[in-house]
């Protein structure tokens, strides 16, 4: 573990000492704190909660906010007239060491508040949101949460709310080494429940798509279900957390004064939806942080996916198959686990390549879409089938010059090998042009191999991609070499 750095004005006492920790059962579900037998000193790291602001003055949130900022024209970030926001809030950051109310499962996060749902709630402008996430990393985020989203449905596209700027924002966060956490999403107005894709952003490179889970291991049918953007499951069922002041239901007994959902309107009572499940997510992603500042978010993604408890008919859920499936993707949050991994050591090399998922042009944002090609002319990275999946290249060539391409994967035919012609913008999604591909490597051995003549000057996109069938996590040998034709 890394050396241990002192957090001021905190001290802990595990276990939860909170007057409603009996109604926190989701953090003994989430393993939340048994790794450590005594309370722990971590680094401090900075979670941006982007969703409808936060209740400045509510007691929990004192001293354990950073900074904020509102995107919606007219409005502070300091009022939460929705709720949905400061209930985020709380369940990563809640003072753990007052001994009222709750205790936020990640006792070294420091808050960035970035309101972009307005006070009618009639919805997230994308341009809010993208500008939520530029501000974040500016702010210096470490983990992102939103507990947001838009439909995806690639059966039919008229329904489907991809958005290129949303990718832009995501993979600028990427680049800038921050781990996003995103609601896989509630079915609620879905075309059918349960829906069987995961909402946008969670349905994005690199963003940990998180599912919800009931106390007794089920999965409800409206939380979104995926086969690829589903990578983890927490509690998202009958969730106890903070709400501002002004949503406190004075008529209940004994509530004047108790800014908690038990004493919230019905919805906050019975709190329920992956966005509730999210937070925990970015929560245990800043304990990590906490203990080990250097991780990359690529290795701090691997450690949460690939510790979770699987779910599966003997843990509760009858729906859900051994192993990764569309329901819990990797399994149950267990961050005891997450943290005895990291303690073993056992750690995914950086891809320093990412984020490369695209073709294209530079987006608004200081990073290339496809990483430039050479030198060196061979280079060594890797792929993850259900987060990291597709890899670019761009690279100039010159008519008339042959060109050579070899793919030497860790796994035999686990990777696919195309060259792109110039002027590509997408080789990933419905809006891919097959037509646009200049040639495809063929396998030789245990290799994928390429030679194409150059009809014309320009700039050429080389994508590797998992193949067909092929699943897991790979790493490659990439190199390339021209001649005269």
């Amino acid at each position: 573990m890394a050396a241990a750095l002192a957090l001021p004005g905190i001290a802990l006492a595990f276990p939860n000492n909170a007057s409603l920790a009996s109604d926190q059962w989701y953090l003994a579900m989430d393993r939340a704190w048994d790794y450590w037998p005594q309370p722990p000193q971590l680094k401090e790291v900075k979670v941006a909660v982007i969703d409808s602001g936060i209740d400045y003055g509510h007691p929990e949130f004192a001293g354990r906010i950073a900074a904020g900022r509102s995107f919606v024209s007219g409005t502070t970030w300091k009022r939460d007239t929705d709720g949905h926001g400061t209930f985020v809030a709380g369940l990563i950051a809640a003072n753990p060491a007052g001994g009222e109310g709750i205790a936020g499962l990640a006792f070294n996060a420091k808050l960035l508040i970035a309101k972009v749902v307005p006070p009618d709630d009639e919805g997230v402008s994308l341009e809010a949101e993208v500008a939520a996430i530029k501000w974040a990393v500016r702010e210096g985020a470490r983990v992102i949460n939103l507990s947001l989203g838009g439909q995806r449905d690639p059966q039919d596209l008229r329904l489907d709310q991809y958005s290129a700027a949303e990718r832009n924002a995501i993979e600028y966060a990427v680049s800038k080494d921050v781990v996003v956490v995103a609601a896989v999403g509630n079915g609620t107005s879905a075309p059918s429940i349960p829906w069987i894709y995961a909402d946008y952003p969670a349905a994005l490179p690199h963003v940990i798509g998180v599912a919800a889970l009931r106390q007794n291991g089920s999965v409800p049918a409206w939380s979104n279900r995926d086969a690829v953007y589903v990578d983890i499951a927490a509690p998202g069922d009958d969730i106890v957390s903070t709400i501002p002041r002004n949503l406190i239901d004075t008529t209940q007994p004994d509530c004047v004064g108790v800014p908690y959902s038990t004493c919230g309107s019905p919805e906050f009572r019975d709190a329920i939806g992956t966005s509730f499940a999210a937070p925990q997510v970015s929560a245990a992603a800043a304990l990590l942080l906490g203990v080990d500042p250097k991780l990359t978010a690529d290795q701090v993604i691997w450690l949460l996916e690939r510790s979770a408890t699987d779910e599966n008919p003997s843990t509760g859920c009858p729906n859900c198959a051994a192993g990764r499936d569309s329901l819990t993707g990797w399994g149950r949050l267990d961050v005891d686990r997450a943290l005895t991994m990291l303690e073993d050591g056992k750690l995914p090399v950086p891809d320093r390549y990412e984020p490369n998922d695209e073709a294209g042009e530079s987006g608004p944002y200081p990073y290339s879409g496809a990483h430039p090609f050479g030198p060196p002319r061979t280079i060594s990275a890797s792929l993850d089938y259900w987060d990291d999946p597709v890899d670019v290249y761009s690279i100039s060539l010159t008519k008339g010059r042959r060109l050579f391409v070899r793919l030497s994967p860790s796994t035999r035919d686990a990777a696919g090998l195309v060259l792109w012609k110039p002027g590509t913008q997408r080789v990933d999604g419905p809006t891919a042009e097959t037509s646009e591909q200049a040639a495809t490597g063929v396998s030789t051995g245990n290799q994928k191999l390429l030679t194409y003549l150059v009809p014309a000057t320009g700039t050429y996109y080389v994508e590797v991609r998992f193949a067909p069938h092929a699943q897991g996590h790979i790493t490659y040998a990439l190199s390339v070499a021209t001649k005269p034709g």
